[in-house]
């Protein structure tokens, strides 16, 4: 398992996050081929080697060139709104992963905004995270989540310093009202620094990708980033440490790990005959799963659960179209993690020609086999003979290349 392990003892920002993910190894012409992606020609990535206390990392600073303040792909330099954003990510060549978790930071900042404001969300104005650079820090960070891959993403508590910052609407205590907001129900720490050691946009990082908040420090380390802050005041260095590991505590399993979505909602006024339309719409889209669980709902009346098992990449998709194809007011959602063995496939000849076999493997040894059905259904078809005749076949000769498990048995 890949894992992403923040040591934020100083805080974070969008800049510092984007210096230690350079540092960590994501490239830098790479990000920058990725933002060309969202056609904006008023910035340019300013990143070199710095130093805080002794530990040297990269600075990474987003250089805004002020001709280009009106630039209509843009609007404004300043004061964006929600629609503004979205129509800037949405509107670029970006891969769905890197948009999806490009507005899920910026929604982020958009509800607390809207809540410390008391106004709708879709009035909210972005103020500085509506800025370039703030949107180049949280489109850059999504660039490197998607390039990384990470299968968990862990985080230390949060520092978030002290003192007081300049806002928009004037001096605010730290943490500013809005990063308060975004950092409600996570770990924190305040006062090792005597600054603004955590951003609205850090924090909308965070909230946004940690799957885990923890001083972990089981695992195995492979690569160390760290993201080299603009201040330096004090004794704590002002930089953000990341982590590139591995868990070794599943290494024994040699089980491949992956991070998922299940969608689910319940529906009890819907055509029966639908039911199999959306299960195939859904499987068109790319689910893994989907599978149909009779319940019995309010008042005693029957129904069925829809679920939908998706990569994180189809997790937008896939609810929007739930909630556009079905009678559903509402859906629910939450992560899961898959363990899956390691898969290969091979070939097995039989009187009825060859049949593909599913292998599933532990540690590299072979321990499940599965006949592939669409070539056990098209070799039933073609020899007229019941395809359980296919799977028997199949299975004796399993047995003479001696490929089955100890048990002897097959795990079809």
């Amino acid at each position: 398992m890949k894992i992403l392990y923040y040591d934020c003892f100083s805080g974070i920002s969008g800049d510092m996050n984007l210096g230690a993910m350079i540092d960590l190894g994501v490239d830098k012409d790479y990000i920058n081929k990725q933002l060309a992606k969202l056609n904006i020609n008023e910035f340019e990535l300013d990143v070199k080697k710095d130093s805080r206390k002794g530990i040297s990392g990269t600075n990474l600073n987003v250089l805004v060139n002020h001709n280009h303040e009106h630039d209509h792909h843009m609007g404004h330099h300043h004061h964006r709104n929600l629609e503004d954003i979205t129509n800037i990510i949405m509107g670029s060549q970006l891969n769905d992963n890197i948009k999806n978790i490009s507005m899920k930071i910026f929604m982020q900042v958009a509800k607390a905004e809207a809540k410390v404001h008391n106004c709708d969300i879709n009035s909210i104005h972005f103020h500085e995270v509506g800025a370039v650079d703030s949107i180049v820090d949280i489109i850059g960070a999504a660039i490197c989540f998607d390039y990384l891959n990470a299968d968990k993403i862990i985080s230390s508590p949060i520092e978030l310093g002290s003192g007081f910052v300049k806002c928009a609407h004037g001096l605010m205590p730290v943490p500013a009202p809005a990063t308060a907001e975004i950092l409600t129900g996570m770990p924190v720490t305040t006062g090792k620094v005597s600054f603004e050691a955590t951003t609205p946009t850090g924090a909308a990082i965070l909230k946004t990708m940690v799957n885990e908040f923890s001083m972990r420090n089981h695992f195995k380390t492979i690569k160390v980033g760290y993201g080299i802050g603009n201040k330096d005041i004090g004794d704590i260095p002002n930089v953000l440490r990341v982590m590139l590991a591995e868990d070794y505590e599943n290494e024994e399993n040699d089980f491949e790990k992956s991070q998922a979505y299940i969608i689910e909602c319940n529906l009890d006024d819907m055509n029966p005959e639908i039911y199999n339309y959306i299960v195939e719409k859904m499987f068109n889209l790319g689910a893994s799963d989907v599978y149909l669980t009779p319940i019995i709902m309010k008042k005693g009346r029957p129904g069925t659960k829809i679920s939908v098992l998706c990569s994180i990449e189809k997790e937008a998709v896939i609810s929007s179209t739930m909630l556009r194809e079905t009678t559903t007011l509402g859906i629910r959602k939450y992560k899961v993690t898959k363990d899956m063995l390691q898969r290969k496939f091979k070939s097995i000849e039989t009187k009825y020609g060859d049949i593909s076999i599913k292998v599933g493997l532990i540690n590299g040894k072979e321990i499940k086999y599965k006949p592939e059905y669409k070539d056990c259904k098209t070799a039933s078809e073609k020899f007229n003979v019941p395809i359980k005749d296919i799977y028997d076949e199949v299975e004796r000769e399993l047995i003479k290349v001696n490929i089955y498990n100890e048990t002897g048995k097959s795990n079809e």
